[in-house]
């Protein structure tokens, strides 16, 4: 299907947000070793930091859904971008846990919640038709993938040439290019469109109505699911890389690679939500990444299983977003959609947060990771079958009280 000229740049403007903001917060891991010689807090306590980074990029995102249903994108975006960038780049004067907490978990990890994939789909969902929303949440969700396989290899190239200091202050300032991409996104949705579906005329009548719906209530659950397998990797997969005593560089790539792949599963899910039902694309993707770490325990950690394993996580990462935004748009309508999926978000950053932090603690506590690779697999499987009771079909409107 064609795209007018508004449509497509609004999509490449909520595209290069998402990829500026993501490949920061992702290059971010690369940093936890320097982190810790720097202060000695210890691997537990930096990632506690992270892992309160997952959970508050969650907390951020149903208010920001509100605050730009509200106020409008392009504000709402800005300032995530400056919340961003003071964040990332006073990172290196931080020499306690509280405040790694603060400059990591809270101010860099709000911001990038302030322009998170809610308020950006949404942007995008206002100029699109219903039938191209999939294949546009495909394109922004790329976006993010993009960024995270461009910046984690300058990330890491910086390191090794200005040191840490200078490689972390040069990607925080990144995000200030997401300044004016957010005119390109500005607007709200229109008051008009309050009663699609819900029949709800305030977001917080949308989201007693949505919870009332096994089905988003499913969605929420299995959400949990990909944050903590996302986190785990996102933060730990260097120290893994680190405790097979391979170089540094396999780590990067790694992430670098799971971006990249990430690209190509998030346009087949745009792609195969067109042609399936989407709560069993949902199935197929969680029942993969189980397959897949089963596959990565079994094999010898060398750097091409690493590579390899990157690839194929990578195809399912981030390919959750498009049928899980395409149901909830689907069941609920567009109008309040940034604060719903905002919703669904706050249960993917809980599940971040645990696995952000548990990997790190049980990584003390046992000298490895085979815990946490053997609870991705449970937890895995558990969200390719919650998925399948989803009716997905659109519920009429729920009856206003006078």
């Amino acid at each position: 299907m064609s795209l007018t000229r508004r449509q497509l740049w609004t999509i490449i403007a909520a595209a290069s947000v998402s990829g500026l903001l993501f490949g920061t917060r992702q290059s971010m891991s690369l940093f936890i070793g320097a982190i810790n010689t720097s202060t000695g807090l210890g691997i537990a306590a930096i990632s506690l930091a992270f892992a309160c980074g997952q959970l508050m990029w969650g907390l951020t995102q149903p208010f920001a859904g509100a605050f730009a249903d509200r106020y409008g994108t392009a504000r709402t975006i800005a300032i995530g971008a400056v919340m961003v960038v003071t964040g990332t780049v006073l990172t290196p004067y931080a020499q306690t846990t509280w405040m790694l907490i603060l400059l990591i978990g809270v101010v860099a990890a709000g911001g990038a919640g302030m322009a998170g994939l809610g308020v950006l789909m949404s942007a995008v969902a206002r100029t699109v038709s219903v039938e191209k929303r999939g294949i546009a949440s495909a394109w922004v969700n790329a976006g993010a993938s993009f960024g995270q396989f461009a910046v984690v290899p300058l990330a890491q190239f910086s390191l090794s040439a200005i040191g840490w200091i200078g490689a972390i202050t040069t990607i925080g300032f990144l995000a200030l290019f997401a300044l004016p991409l957010a005119w390109v996104l500005r607007g709200k949705p229109d008051p008009a469109q309050a009663m699609a579906n819900t029949g709800a005329t305030s977001a917080g009548a949308a989201v007693r109505a949505a919870f009332r719906d096994a089905s988003f209530i499913y969605l929420f659950i299995g959400f949990f699911v990909c944050g903590f397998h996302i986190a785990f990797i996102g933060t730990h997969l260097p120290g893994v890389v680190a405790s097979c005593g391979l170089p540094p560089e396999v780590g990067a790539w790694s992430l670098a690679l799971i971006g990249l792949f990430n690209i190509a599963g998030s346009f087949a899910a745009g792609w195969a939500i067109g042609r399936w039902r989407m709560k069993s694309v949902l199935a197929v993707l969680y029942a993969s990444r189980a397959v897949a770490i089963l596959i990565f325990l079994a094999m010898p950690k060398t750097t091409a299983t690493f590579l390899l394993f990157a690839m194929v996580i990578g195809f399912t990462y981030l390919a959750t977003v498009p049928p899980t935004i395409g149901l909830i748009a689907k069941l609920f309508g567009p109008r309040f959609m940034a604060t719903l999926f905002g919703i669904v978000m706050l249960s993917h950053q809980v599940g971040g947060f645990l696995g952000a932090w548990l990997g790190g603690k049980l990584f003390e506590a046992t000298g490895g990771y085979d815990w946490m690779w053997y609870a991705d697999i449970m937890l895995a499987i558990g969200a390719a079958l919650i998925h399948l009771p989803i009716r997905e079909t659109r519920r009429p409107p729920v009856p206003m009280a006078a």
